[in-house]
């Protein structure tokens, strides 16, 4: 139950090693997590991967090769917060380079429309050009969360009409609680390590000292619910699941795929999606979908009341 840059760390690593707070916050959480991430854990097993990052209007958008994926790396994707980004740098101009796996996201686009996507590929929310679908929470620096809706399915029409759509699964999710109200609270969960509590809590915080022994100060408890949507041809139709997930099940799900072992104690319990989601006897969206268009000039402010 913390902000995007702990969940994201669970989402790449199944853990956040005791961090609470996001890294390098504090005195307490300044150094990268050693854990192994789930792009190490593919390299190992020989499984292609790669990082797609939204590079407009930023520092690396001109440059190219190793150069550009290094700023992308160092500057925009959170597998910087894992020691792995050190083996990474270490690679360029080696064989494999592994920099090659950092590219920009109009690659994509390339990569879906030629049948040459990996075997798994994380694309990095367009954070820096406002597309992350975050809502604001005031007027005076507004936010359109209609735009990053846009920018989202854009991405996922280019999957579905591409050649790629036949034998592929996007998982479409948020790192953390995007702002809406829900009633439902954190559920338990597996402690992922040895960091069942937080070790960089400050004095002041309402989980340090006597309430750390609390459930809910430790790492045996979920974020807040946020959507998910599996977008494939073998996605079940008209179906909603009322199993509890975490996002750590998405790396569940990649181990089962491949063959590699769980991270840690928290993705090894996570349900398996892919009897839950999926439908690969009779392949249900074998021919897409065509979503309306999202629009992108609705009113969106609080001031202005809902009619």
């Amino acid at each position: 139950m913390s902000r995007t840059q702990v969940n994201r760390l669970y989402l790449i690593g199944a853990t956040s090693q005791g961090d609470a707070y996001p890294l390098g916050s504090n005195s307490a959480d300044q150094n990268q997590l050693t854990a192994t991430p789930i792009f190490e854990q593919l390299q190992n097993a020989g499984i292609t991967w790669k990082i797609y990052v939204n590079a407009d209007n930023s520092p690396c958008a001109t440059m190219t090769g190793d150069t550009q994926s290094q700023c992308l790396l160092e500057r925009y994707s959170y597998l910087n917060q894992f020691t792995y980004e050190g083996t990474i740098l270490a690679s360029a101009g080696k064989s494999p380079d592994l920099l090659q796996n950092i590219v920009p996201v109009t690659q994509y686009t390339t990569d879906a429309q030629n049948g040459t996507l990996p075997q798994f590929a994380l694309i990095e929310p367009a954070s820096v050009e406002g597309l992350d679908e975050h809502p604001s929470d005031s007027d005076a620096y507004p936010g359109n969360v209609q735009t990053g809706a846009a920018y989202a399915s854009g991405l996922i029409n280019t999957l579905m009409k591409s050649q790629s759509w036949k034998d592929s699964a996007l998982i479409f999710t948020y790192d953390e609680s995007g702002g809406f109200y829900d009633h439902v609270p954190p559920q338990p969960a597996a402690v992922p390590d040895q960091y069942a509590y937080p070790i960089d809590l400050q004095p002041t915080d309402r989980c340090d000292g006597a309430n750390q022994s609390s459930g809910v100060c430790s790492f045996g408890m979920t974020g807040y619910r946020v959507p998910l949507i599996v977008i494939s041809p073998f996605s079940k139709k008209n179906y909603v699941s009322h199993t509890v997930y975490d996002t750590t099940a998405v790396l569940a799900l990649l181990e089962k795929r491949f063959g590699v072992a769980a991270l840690t104690a928290r993705d090894k319990s996570q349900p398996d999606m892919s009897t839950d989601f999926f439908d690969f006897t009779n392949v249900p969206w074998a021919t897409p979908p065509t979503p309306p268009v999202q629009n992108t000039n609705g009113t969106c402010s609080l001031a202005t009341p809902n009619p």
